[in-house]
């Protein structure tokens, strides 16, 4: 099975080939730490998280090292450090900590390396160095700058023309540029700002050389993927590939460059500035972290997704529809000897289908269609009394559920999720006294109970191990 990867360098579809199948490299950008991370920051790290697993499951998990960068030296940061009479480590660390929080909640694994630009001055200094010494960058006015004459296929990786690239790219307009397009390395900071000390002045770095520097450091360069949104294309992208290459690394600085789409709201790209944001760490409270992934992933990952609650009641529902199957088959399997779990030949050919699908370019409307397929073996096999098919195709479906990072959660505890503490102690007292009413053979008694349970949208099943209960499906 071969895994194809869509390339933005060549604008193809292409079979991925590491350099060296013993340790396969990816490096994603990753936030600047000044607030929490609305969920349209969270679609690169769900869809390169679902990458990441398929790597690993391809190549062995000690053989893929994922690195994603954390941005700490920023304006945005320097602001809010300086409103709340505090250390930029401060801003930077609790904003940190929220991110990660929230994309372990995302059911994201983390990453083997998270560098942070503070922790990596020294290499970006010897980076810039090396680019000044390559004759591809040059000292000015307390800045160094990238000449980007010294780069022949300057826009390659974008494929924007020089004019359109500086109309883009917002440049400062300075005397001390060479060529209109020239992009600072090195510059100066502010008065109260945080700077570190260089061959060219006290000051702080650019952010395309930032990202550079940290993944020579982490990973060694060149790497085998560079992942990220497509905003990043130009200028980021751009500026980091022709310094990659112009500090001395030949002509090859990632073997694959993908970019996934947008996150929309009311049709716009989701963005701070534009104040049309949802934060993660607020929907978190509402939605559990597997209906938000499922929601960003229920697109395929290089085209706009509109965010809304219908988008998210339909994750919810296919989750649902996935976990009732599991719940039905565990207590199904809980009134049957103990089947060893066979694997039928319908049921791994529908387990195939999820993985080939993730191998077509990250296909996760086709793996989703293929889970849900998967299912239904599982429902027949419960219906035909089939143990052995019901106990392997339940092993098929988590083990295909955990590659894309769902069906983590106990599936009780899922339908039970929408419960408050209060009604939770409510519904287990019920089911308490439903219990001893049908152990004395109080059948009116039980019957109420029950129908008091059913007013509270609770469903009770009874099995051989008792009476579970789950809030029932909405219709």
């Amino acid at each position: 099975m071969t895994l194809s990867l869509y390339d933005t360098m060549t604008r193809a579809k292409r079979a991925f080939v590491p350099k060296d199948a013993g340790r396969v490299t990816m490096y994603v950008c990753g936030p600047t730490v000044y607030n929490y991370a609305h969920i349209g920051n969270f679609r690169p790290v769900v869809v390169f998280d679902l990458l990441f697993r398929v790597l690993r499951d391809v190549y062995g998990a000690d053989a893929v090292l994922y690195a994603a960068n954390v941005t700490d030296v920023d304006d945005k940061i320097n602001r809010k450090a300086a409103e709340e009479g505090v250390g930029i480590d401060v801003i930077t660390n609790r904003y940190l900590d929220a991110y990660n929080a929230d994309a372990r909640a995302l059911g994201a694994l983390p990453p083997t390396f998270q560098p942070r630009v503070t922790e990596t001055m020294d290499a970006i200094v010897k980076m810039i160095g090396d680019l000044v010494g390559q004759g591809a960058a040059y000292a000015a006015e307390g800045h160094v700058l990238f000449d980007t004459q010294a780069f022949p296929d300057y826009g390659k990786l974008s494929g924007r023309p020089m004019d359109e690239m500086i109309a883009g790219a917002r440049v400062d307009v300075a005397p001390y540029k060479r060529h209109p397009a020239d992009f600072v390395l090195w510059k100066p900071s502010k008065p109260g700002e945080p700077e570190w000390a260089s061959p060219w002045g006290a000051g702080r770095p650019g952010w395309h050389i930032e990202c550079t520097a940290m993944i020579e450091a982490a990973l060694g360069l060149p790497i085998d993927i560079h992942g990220g949104g497509i905003d990043l294309v130009f200028p980021h992208h751009e500026n980091e590939l022709a310094q990659g290459v112009c500090s001395g690394h030949g002509h090859e600085y990632a073997g694959w460059w993908l970019h996934n789409g947008f996150l929309n709201m009311a049709e716009e790209k989701m963005s701070k500035s534009l104040g049309n944001v949802a934060l993660a760490h607020d929907l978190l409270e509402t939605w559990p972290g597997e209906v938000l992934r499922w929601a960003l992933l229920s697109g395929h990952y290089r085209q706009p997704l509109e965010w809304n609650d219908t988008l998210l009641e339909q994750a919810k529902s296919a989750l649902d529809r996935l976990y009732r199957v599991l719940d039905d088959a565990g207590r199904f399997l809980a009134g049957t000897p103990a089947p060893d779990g066979e694997q039928s030949p319908a049921g791994a050919a529908e387990h195939a289908q999820v993985a080939r699908a993730l191998h077509d370019d990250l296909n996760t409307p086709a793996a989703f269609a293929a889970l849900f397929a998967l299912a239904d073996k599982v429902r027949a096999a419960i219906m035909a009394r089939d143990a052995v098919g019901v106990a392997g195709g339940r092993g098929l479906l988590l083990d295909a559920g955990r590659l894309m990072g769902f069906l983590g959660a106990d599936p009780q505890g899922w339908f039970q999720s929408g419960a408050d503490d209060g009604l939770k102690a409510r519904v287990e007292g019920l089911i308490g006294e439903r219990q001893a009413a049908r152990a004395a053979k109080n059948w009116p008694e039980a019957d109420r109970i029950r129908d008091e349970l059913a007013a509270l949208n609770v469903e009770v099943m009874d099995g051989p191990a008792g009476a579970t209960w789950r809030i029932k499906e909405q219709a």
